[in-house]
């Protein structure tokens, strides 16, 4: 392009376009790689005429490092603070004091906006450029930060972005709120624990530190958005005279404005609309405190006047609040019926989200120890709608220097046997089968349609036998009486007698199976068909080594390590010797191959689809894989076979009308052994 001014002028509007549809409307019309080449082009363009850069350009969005602190700048009109409401009858008395002042606005009408959480900012225009973005700061003074103003790519940096039509006022100032999204803030921090860095508390700190930052390189790598919802003041124009048609403007000139405003044309109709903010509130990407309720006609709004800072014309109506500060007296530690031990924080009670607490997850030990959580310190809490409340972080500016640091456990605080972490994970487990925390899930995975699949054996009744002292572990359901069983409740002759049949008749079911049903970390249906193909009895796998077990394809160090750390436990040895009492000691023969292409299905793409009887997803490719196939997720030209169950979708049409031969269960079965 050839470089004119009236070509940079141009490129600079398509830019600011492109850049509007990219971080406002979430609808770019161009690659990342075509924007960052016509940013290129603007720069050669500046570079040779230095000259015609202005507050405007693309170009200026780049942080730069101011050395003075924020100057001081007066806001051309009040930026004011509402009065709160907290429940509909506070709403109501609020519109009754107002039309005792203006008995017409009995009919008025109402917006409903969201309450963002965030940093108010104030941006000033002069003839359709952003010129200056300042803080609050007491209502009457704020503070200079239009470098870092600038940073923020959802701000436009003039106006119009696109409608040239619409006529801007000479002089238009606008308010707005700084937040970021929710789902940028868990990016940012995950961003930060990757670099071993100190994390922030919550979206709302981390945008004020961020607007407030001397250095605005900095500012510009986070990732702040803004919706505008005032007009604080114009000069030179005329604007709209009610708040929905003002938000439209703004809307039309290129801001970005909140889509879950609300326009009521009567205050019943707004007092109903209320009710949809807690949904609203649990089910968008951004932080809100409460609801602002303003009556749509601004001139008469404004006519009211003010209650001291407040004015009459707006209330909000607040939210129980989701964050709180209170002191962390203890940590406790709770085990999970997997095994894995869960430290949880003991607090002084605290109403949280409209609900008294004391008690607050602490995710897990690698959490207290990232975050630095101690003992005695003045932590943050937070409760999101039904979710049970957590624990931010601590307050470290609020230290007295008597706190104290915490430590996983070594042992099960149940059952008194060494916890276990594998490199690479997180949690901490305890892998003792027997260990009563464990107990119930233990039995109910063990009895299980995958495991052992015995008929009758469903929580309910698990909790029963468990309750009463009747299991300890798993072996001890081959102990049962008939006796024992009709002593508990809803407990009747056919249903003990049906039960105790499936027990005996559980006694038959393959390796695979009792290694699944066994609860080893890691060992689910396909990895015991591995192993027990492999290896052939319980007690091959039980005394391979570690290696051995690596050195099988689809066996990492981690479940390796989880099946020989489970069978040197001396309480799962005694479950694993008594089941075998009992009759539990299936073994299959191993064939030696002297290599995959002795296997019966050595060389064949085969794509498993629908639901199968005998074998889940995994465990179908399991069986594929240990014969020698490879299982494929997708049909084409290369599969040879699709295995088909019921309701099998689109992979089965595909293989029909490619030609590719359809194979039932069974018929898999009868073709691994046919080539055996």
């Amino acid at each position: 392009m050839e470089i004119t001014l009236e070509n940079y002028e141009k490129l600079k509007q398509e830019i600011n376009y492109h850049n509007y549809q990219y971080h406002v409307n979430d609808a770019p019309l161009i690659s990342d790689a075509e924007f960052d080449h016509l940013l290129i082009e603007l720069r050669e363009m500046e570079a040779v005429h230095p000259e015609w850069v202005s507050p405007d350009s693309p170009t200026m969005r780049a942080g730069s490092v101011t050395s003075e602190k924020f100057a001081k700048v007066p806001h051309p009109a009040p930026v004011l603070s509402l009065a709160n409401a907290f429940n509909k009858n506070d709403v109501r008395a609020w519109f009754d004091r107002q039309i005792k002042t203006d008995p017409q606005l009995e009919t008025c009408a109402f917006m409903l906006e969201p309450k963002i959480d965030g940093l108010t900012i104030v941006l000033r225009y002069e003839n359709g450029i952003l010129v200056q973005g300042v803080t609050r700061g007491d209502g009457i003074i704020g503070e200079d930060v239009t470098a870092n103003v600038r940073t923020i790519k959802s701000i436009p940096l003039r106006i119009p972005v696109n409608k040239t039509e619409i006529s801007v006022p000479r002089v238009l100032v606008v308010r707005g709120e700084v937040f970021m999204f929710n789902s940028d803030f868990e990016k940012l921090n995950e961003e930060l624990i990757a670099k071993g860095e100190k994390t922030w508390l919550n979206p709302r700190n981390t945008a004020a530190g961020s607007l407030r930052q001397q250095n605005s390189d900095i500012t510009a790598k986070r990732p702040l958005s803004i919706y505008i919802y005032q007009i604080l003041y114009h000069e030179g124009g005329t604007v709209p005279p009610t708040q929905h048609d003002r938000l439209e403007y703004l809307r039309e000139l290129g801001f970005p404005v909140s889509n879950e405003s609300r326009y009521y044309n009567n205050f019943g109709a707004m007092l109903e609309g209320l009710d949809r903010w807690t949904e609203v509130r649990e089910t968008i990407d951004f932080d809100i405190d409460g609801v602002v309720i303003k009556i749509d006609d601004l001139p008469r709004a404004e006519a009211l006047g003010f209650v001291g800072k407040d004015p009459r014309g707006q209330i909000a109506l607040k939210f129980p609040a989701r964050e709180v500060t209170t002191i962390l007296e203890n940590i406790g530690v709770n085990v999970g019926r997997t095994g894995v031990l869960t430290p949880f924080a003991m607090f002084e009670p605290v109403v949280c989200g409209g609900v008294t607490v004391s008690k607050a997850t602490l995710h897990n030990f690698d959490f207290i120890r990232d975050r630095d959580i101690r003992i005695g310190d003045r932590v943050l809490i937070k409760r999101a709608g039904d979710v049970i409340p957590y624990v931010i972080g601590p307050i470290t500016e609020a230290r007295k220097g008597d706190e104290k640091a915490f430590t996983a456990p070594e042992t099960c605080p149940v059952c008194g046997h060494k916890t276990e972490r594998l490199e690479g994970e997180v949690a901490v487990y305890c892998v003792n089968a027997s260990c009563p925390a464990q107990l119930i899930r233990n039995v109910e995975h063990y009895a299980s349609r995958g495991a052992m699949d015995i008929t009758g054996l469903g929580i309910k009744v698990v909790e029963q036998i468990v309750n009463a002292d009747l299991v300890r572990d798993v072996s001890d359901l081959y102990t049962l009486s008939r006796e024992a069983l009709l002593s508990l409740e809803g407990f009747a002759d056919k249903k003990a007698d049906n039960l105790l049949d499936a027990i005996k008749t559980s006694k038959k079911q393959p390796l695979n199976r009792l290694l699944n049903a066994l609860g080893i970390r890691g060992v689910g249906e396909a990895m015991a068909e591995l192993l027990a193909n492999r290896f052939g009895s319980v007690d091959s796998i039980a005394n391979a080594e570690k290696e051995t077990l690596e050195s099988i394809e689809g066996i990492g160090p981690n479940i390796a390590q989880a099946i020989v750390d489970w069978f040197d436990q001396d309480s799962n040895k005694t479950i694993v010797e008594r089941l075998k009492h009992f009759g539990l000691d299936p073994r299959i023969e191993i064939q030696s191959r002297d290599s995959q292409k002795d296997l019966p299905l050595y060389g064949l793409n085969i794509v498993a689809t629908g639901t199968l009887q005998a074998y889940s997803r995994e465990g179908i490719k399991a069986l594929i894989k240990e014969n020698g196939g490879k299982s494929a997720d997708s049909v084409s030209k290369k599969t040879d076979y699709v295995v088909v169950g019921d309701n099998p979708g689109s992979k089965a049409e595909k293989a029909a009308k490619l030609g590719i031969p359809i194979l039932s269960e069974a018929q898999l079965i009868e073709l691994i052994n046919k080539n055996q």
